[in-house]
Order: structure tokens, then C-alpha cells, then sequence
């Protein structure tokens, strides 16, 4: 995921100039919730830049093959078990990402003040309320528009422009899909309420960095063990079906000349992860 904003970020065919300020963005994301104060902000800055170095060294080739499964799939006829495949090996490195970078949860969690928490705990409620005005509330057509909105950027990133008709097509297999903002809102709420029960557990109780390691490495099983939980595991489930759907509609709905462009940029972020990979 983190690798797919620094894209976004990037707006263009290459990520390597983005992803070697990575470091910097995400010191700034996480400064914008804590605030960091003295000796923090040194810390953070240190354990981000050796995330970034075991990431780079390790991680970029495997996305490079990966994006290149995904260039040949897309030259042929993926099927929905082929996206969902891929949306599988895609949360794989997601987890190990998080599970590796535990030791600098744990600093962090443990240097965290009431102060800070309660820093972070307005920073959700503010994200929350956006969210919630531009995906919950007003009537179907409107939360429909805005849901299809944000989805077009990021076929239009892959694919370029559509026709008139092929937004169409498009549209109409957006609105087809279930209207659940409140429940992602609800999960949102669920996971934010997790970090900082585990956040106060760690400050209250002044836990040591085992014990703080134990809570943090509980509170990562809890989030991506989410998903087969018994009282969300259907959503989810009809999510990925739902989601995977819309994906294949639009791979079907592309011109070869967008499926080309689409190849295009995936061999371009395959380049870029190498040469990241290879120190450039």
C-alpha cells in the first residue's frame, strides 16, 4: 500500500524520486499525528531511514517480479481468481512490511506521552469526519458519484483516459457494488480505537519493551486477522468478490491500446524497483 500512494504521489510512470524521499514523507505523516517532541523526532527519523534500507534491499526485486506477473496476466485474459491471487500475494507483503517493522512500533509506542495520544485520537476524528462527509452522508446518487469518482483515478493512473462510453460501462458496474461507506467508516473506527487502547495500555501501565512487543505484535494479529474474524469475515469476503469484479470489468472494457498503456507503466515502476533496488 505504501509503495502504491508513493505512486499516486508521484503521478507520473517513474517512483524512484518519490520512493527516495519516502523516508522524509513518512517521517512527516506520522509527525502530522504525534507531533513529535526532542529526542523523538531523532528516533523516528533513525528507525524510518533503517525500515527504508532493509526494505530497498530486500523487498523492491520481489514487487518487480510480481508487477511483472501482473504485466503478463494483463497481456492475456486474467480471470477473477487471477486478481484474486494477486490481491492475496499483495497482503502477504503488506504483513511481513508491518511484522518487520515491530522493533520501531515498539520505540515508538513506548515514547509516546498522554499528550501525544491524545494528538493522534483528534487527528482520526478529524480524517473520520471527512470521510464520513464525502462517502456517508448525503443520498445514494451522491455517495455512488463520489465512490465512482475516486475510482476512475486510479483506472485513468493504469489506463489513461475512457471514452464516453466505456464510463458508461464503468459506471454502471460501480453502482452495482454493495453502498457500504458506513462500514468501512465502522472498520476505520475499529482499528483506530485498537491503536490507541493498545497506546494507553503501553503508557498506563509504563509495560516494558517486551511486554510493549507483545502488544504491539497482539494488536498487528488483531488488524489483519480482521479479516476472517467471525463478525466481518463476510464482508470482506463479498468485498474482494465485489472489488475484483469491477477490476475485471475495466480490464475488459480496455482497448488493447489502454492495456498496452497499462504495460507501459508497469514496466516502467518494474525499472524503477530495480534501479531502487540496485541503490539508484
Amino acid at each position: 500500500m505504501a509503495i502504491a500512494l508513493l505512486a499516486l504521489v508521484a503521478g507520473c510512470s517513474t517512483i524512484r524520486f518519490t520512493y527516495n524521499q519516502g523516508d522524509t514523507l513518512l517521517y512527516w505523516w506520522l509527525d502530522s499525528y504525534v507531533d513529535f517532541e526532542g529526542t523523538q523526532a531523532d528516533v523516528a527519523k533513525r528507525d524510518i531511514n533503517k525500515l527504508f534500507q532493509w526494505h530497498r534491499q530486500t523487498q523492491l526485486k520481489d514487487y518487480a517480479a510480481l508487477l511483472g506477473t501482473f504485466q503478463r496476466e494483463l497481456g492475456g485474459t486474467p480471470t477473477q481468481a487471477d486478481l484474486i491471487t494477486g490481491y492475496r500475494e499483495m497482503r502477504v507483503r503488506g504483513e511481513r512490511l508491518a511484522l518487520h517493522a515491530v522493533p520501531e512500533m515498539t520505540t515508538l509506542a513506548m515514547s509516546i506521552t498522554p499528550e501525544q495520544i491524545g494528538n493522534i485520537e483528534s487527528k482520526f476524528n478529524k480524517k473520520n469526519e471527512e470521510y464520513r462527509r464525502k462517502f456517508v452522508t448525503g443520498d445514494a446518487e451522491k455517495r455512488q458519484k463520489a465512490r465512482y469518482k475516486k475510482s476512475m483515478e486510479q483506472f485513468e493512473l493504469w489506463f489513461g483516459n475512457f471514452t464516453s462510453e466505456q464510463e458508461t460501462i464503468m459506471r454502471r458496474a460501480s453502482d452495482a457494488r454493495p453502498l457500504d461507506a458506513h462500514i468501512w467508516l465502522e472498520e476505520r473506527q475499529w482499528r483506530q480505537r485498537r491503536i490507541l487502547a493498545m497506546l494507553r495500555k503501553v503508557q498506563l501501565e509504563k509495560l516494558n519493551r517486551e511486554q510493549t512487543t507483545a502488544q504491539v505484535q497482539a494488536m498487528l494479529r488483531d488488524i489483519f486477522g480482521r479479516l476472517e474474524s467471525p463478525e466481518r469475515k463476510s464482508f470482506y469476503d463479498n468485498y474482494i468478490d465485489q472489488t475484483t469484479k469491477y477490476i475485471l470489468t475495466a480490464i475488459r472494457t480496455a482497448t488493447p491500446a489502454q492495456k498496452a498503456h497499462a504495460q507501459q507503466r508497469m514496466q516502467g515502476w518494474i525499472q524503477d524497483f530495480q534501479a531502487l533496488a540496485a541503490g539508484k
